[in-house]
């Protein structure tokens, strides 16, 4: 199994930063990526970025530019540096690790307990 602990979640003002961090622990030799999504209140769970294990990255569209997600050299912790953040940004953002399973192709998606994120006007 893997646990994932989110930190670094907080309430800052628009136009500011904030850095979140996931730090993975287990059977972390088995996890290929890990993710940063998030969920408002009454808005369905987006991903907001994405990092594997080669450290490709992907990015919502809403947070390109203002966000960027980079790996550790363990593979195990995963930064999600947010900039230039809006009331719009706020949210409970999630880690996610997908771990490889012994059959060929199939994964397992593991998630943290989540971090607030909360940015005032």
């Amino acid at each position: 199994q893997v646990q994932l602990v989110e930190s670094g979640g907080g309430l800052v003002q628009a136009g500011g930063s904030l850095t979140l961090s996931c730090a993975a622990s287990g059977s972390t030799s088995s996890i290929n990526d890990i993710g940063w999504y998030r969920q408002a209140p009454g808005k369905q769970r987006e991903l907001v970025a994405l990092i594997t294990s080669g450290r490709s990255t992907d990015y919502a569209d809403s947070v390109k530019g203002r966000f960027t997600i980079s790996r550790a050299n363990d593979k195990n912790t995963v930064t999600l540096q947010m900039n230039s953040l809006s009331p719009e940004d706020t949210a409970v953002y999630y880690c996610n690790a997908k771990i490889a399973l012994p059959v060929p192709g199939a994964y397992r998606n593991y998630w943290g307990q989540g971090t607030q994120v909360t940015v005032s006007s």
